[in-house]
């Protein structure tokens, strides 16, 4: 028997409190976040993280927001509609 497959981690954007920012990204590390970028000043961050844990995500004190990362295609220059 094979065990069941993984989920494909999602992309996330989350908010936090800058002035908090390292211990917060740390709760976010713990909570099963895989940091991909950091911007403190901003008190953003980026990361991938299993779909059934952004609940865990949200929990972390000093979380603000947690938005899901979104893909925008645009057409091609030659393409009639622009």
């Amino acid at each position: 028997m094979s065990e069941p497959s993984q989920p494909a981690p999602v992309g996330i954007i989350l908010a936090v409190d800058p002035d908090r920012f390292a211990e917060v990204v740390a709760g976010l590390r713990r909570a099963g976040l895989t940091v991909t970028s950091e911007q403190p000043a901003l008190g953003t961050l980026s990361g991938t993280v299993a779909e059934d844990r952004i609940p865990a995500l949200e929990a972390v004190d000093g979380v603000e927001s947690v938005d899901r990362e979104r893909t925008v295609q645009l057409p091609p220059p030659d393409s009639p509609i622009q």
